[in-house]
């Protein structure tokens, strides 16, 4: 799906970014802004500053900033369509759809309209659970013996579903309604079962359990999880697949963990309702769980949306080493050289529950430390049952490696374990990659002769060189081209201008999406920073993922036509994965900014591949300039404002290391 860029405009126009926050923070007038705890990172004094007129958020403390649409995505955990969505419902709008036809466009709008309505529902049956708790001494002294406090139960919404067929009755007018079906909160009995009027039985899904509300990441009701009191079989009881409720897709308590996953940077993620809320009672409110099923790849990319580092929390038995195994298949296309993907394995005896209240806080805590890294997990689950005192073993464990490592993105990761499963199948890394290389064609060019392996702030090179003079010991990209030394003439990376304060409009200053390339004495301009990171995007979509957050927002907020293309190809990944440039391409027809990206693809000369090595630096050095540009912005306030000043110390300490470096 494609978003028109005017559209973005006008929808952030038409939003108010104080009222956005103001939904989720507690705001209050500051001058001409609006300060309150940022919600990004734990803080006891206000440094979260909301300005109506730039219609921009920025905190001093953790440097987090943005618009309506980078808040909801970057709060809720929303992808960059379903921020446009929301924030366009919120305000009246339509979202356009020029590659949709009305017959889906039509039905799109019917499943919008369900899902609400089945949402309704769904919260009207959770305050009638919570209501009916208050009334139930069983339910209560359930969740008082499990050490659940009111207060944890009351941010959980738990409930407790009476006994009885047909309790929902009195809470719905008509029980014979399809939607109480539908939504999973009454099962319909089989044909031939009727009753004595002639109508199929009805009865409730859900009896004599107590509940536990399953939000989504806007904190919608999509669905239960009910326990049993008693020895009644199954032990837990989820919701049926729904419209709105997918079990492979959702995590439990997520919406509550929001916050906490980043004051503890890192979900826990576990097996169980009650595990979750009682590590939320003991101080580690950064819980999720399953629901129920295996971790699923659609799991793991939700979490990294809200933290750049995931614990698996698993029983010590062989269904929790199944479990994580299941969890490790999921993570690894995931798994980037910014990412930290982690395995708690605790005693077959204990699970979370019951190992936090053995050992307390900072047993558990200390347990999280010790959790095994991604990388030693899936060497010992490739190395599982194999003699590596024998040949034979040593083959087997590299033909178990060979998938797994397959399934990790282009890194610095993925080549250390390479050279690390070499080692232990006693293989040449070079030899063990060409036994693999059906399924590695991506290092080809890399390993084939390792005299002529890129060396790091290349560039864009040739494979081979035919000038004996010049090899791959280039000039940094900060000095990039050689030939060149007058690159502020034409590149668009100076820090004067390169970071302006945002405005609705969304254009700060003259679009150059139809200026033509600058030529020298007849010879193509080197590109400028921001076309060289374009460039490696555009064509390796997937490096998108090896990116920070912060890098994304920097990305995202350059000026045209770099910001708005950036925002375009984040949505397309959101909505369709990495593509090839073919495919993009197809996307970018009558996008603002088309002539530019394709421009920039037409540059790139034959026999010449993109460094990421170089893209890195080149992102380093557009970073420190923004920091540099804020420092500017806030020298004139830090002897009067504490927190501007804490900020501009902050900064000065973050470019001293790039500093010292150069120097």
């Amino acid at each position: 799906m494609s978003i028109p860029q005017t559209f973005i405009q006008e929808l952030l126009a038409r939003a108010d970014v104080v009222d956005i926050v103001g939904r989720h923070v507690q705001l209050k007038k500051g001058g001409a802004n609006f300060m309150g705890l940022c919600p990004f990172h734990g803080e006891k004094s206000p440094s979260f500053s909301v300005s109506p007129s730039k219609q921009f958020y920025h905190c001093f403390g953790c440097g987090k900033n943005g618009n309506a649409i980078s808040f909801l995505m970057e709060h809720a955990g929303m992808t960059f369509i379903e921020a446009v969505k929301d924030l366009a419902q919120q305000y009246g709008l339509q979202v356009p759809e020029d590659d949709v036809s009305p017959q889906d466009r039509a039905r799109a709008a019917q499943m919008r309209e369900q899902q609400a309505t089945l949402t309704s529902v769904l919260e009207k049956a959770g305050v009638a659970y919570i209501k009916a708790l208050r009334n139930s001494e069983r339910a209560i002294d359930y969740f008082k013996g499990r050490g659940v406090s009111g207060e944890v139960a009351k941010t959980f919404g738990l409930g407790y579903a009476p006994e009885g067929w047909r309790s929902l009755a009195s809470v719905f007018p008509d029980y014979n309604d399809p939607l109480l079906v539908e939504s999973g909160l009454v099962i319909t009995g089989e044909p031939g079962d009727e009753n004595q009027a002639g109508e199929a039985k009805r009865y409730d899904r859900f009896r004599d359990r107590v509940m536990f509300p399953i939000r989504n990441v806007k904190g919608e009701c999509i669905g239960f999880g009910g326990r049993v009191l008693s020895d009644e079989k199954p032990k837990y009881l989820n919701s049926p697949e729904t419209p709105v409720f997918s079990k492979g897709r959702e995590l439990y308590g997520l919406f509550e963990a929001r916050t906490a996953l980043r004051e503890h940077g890192y979900a826990l993620v576990t097996e169980g309702y009650m595990d979750v809320v009682a590590l939320a009672q003991l101080g580690f409110a950064n819980a999720v769980a399953t629901l129920g099923t295996a971790c699923t790849a659609d799991h793991v990319q939700k979490l990294f949306r809200f933290t750049d580092s995931v614990v698996f929390s698993f029983d010590g038995d062989s269904a929790g080493r199944r479990a994580a195994r299941k969890a490790l298949d999921a993570a690894l296309p995931f798994a980037t050289d910014v990412r930290t993907v982690k395995f708690l394995f605790l005693p077959a005896e204990h699970d979370p529950d019951s190992y936090i209240r053995e050992h307390g806080q900072e047993g558990f805590a200390a347990a999280v430390r010790k959790a095994v890294p991604l990388s030693r997990f899936m060497l010992d689950a490739a190395g599982e049952g194999c003699d590596l005192d024998t040949a034979e073993g040593r083959a087997h464990m590299a033909s178990n490696a060979r998938p797994l490592w397959s399934l990790m993105p282009d890194g610095a990761l993925k080549r250390q374990l390479l050279a690390e499963i070499a080692d232990k199948v006693q293989i040449d890394s070079r030899e063990l990659l060409q036994l693999w290389q059906p399924a590695a064609t991506g290092y080809k060019a890399d390993y084939k002769n390792n005299s002529n392996m890129r060396k790091s702030g290349a560039g864009y090179k040739p494979k081979s060189s035919s000038n004996p003079g010049q090899h791959a010991d280039m000039p940094d990209s900060a000095d990039y081209p050689p030939h060149f030394p007058d690159e502020r003439d034409y590149s668009a990376s100076e820090p004067s201008g390169y970071f302006p304060a945002p405005s609705t409009s969304g254009r700060s200053f003259g679009d150059r999406s139809s200026r033509s390339p600058r030529r020298v004495a007849g010879r193509m301009l080197p590109a400028s920073r921001e076309d060289r990171v374009l460039r490696l995007l555009l064509t390796e979509a997937e490096t998108w993922d090896r990116l920070t957050t912060e890098e994304h927002h920097l990305l995202v907020e350059l000026p045209e036509p770099h910001g708005p293309l950036f925002v375009w190809l984040e949505s397309q990944l959101h909505e369709h994965g990495p593509q090839p440039w073919a495919a993009l391409r197809e996307g970018l027809r009558g996008h603002a900014h088309e002539r530019h990206a394709t421009t920039q693809i037409a540059q790139i000369p034959e026999g010449i591949e993109s460094d990421w090595t170089e893209v890195r630096s080149i992102l380093d050095q557009l970073l420190r300039l923004r920091r540099q540009q804020e420092m500017s912005e806030l020298a004139t306030r830090a002897a009067t404002d504490p927190a501007a000043r804490q900020r501009y110390l902050e900064l000065a300490a973050s470019l001293k290391p790039a500093a010292d470096t150069a120097r």
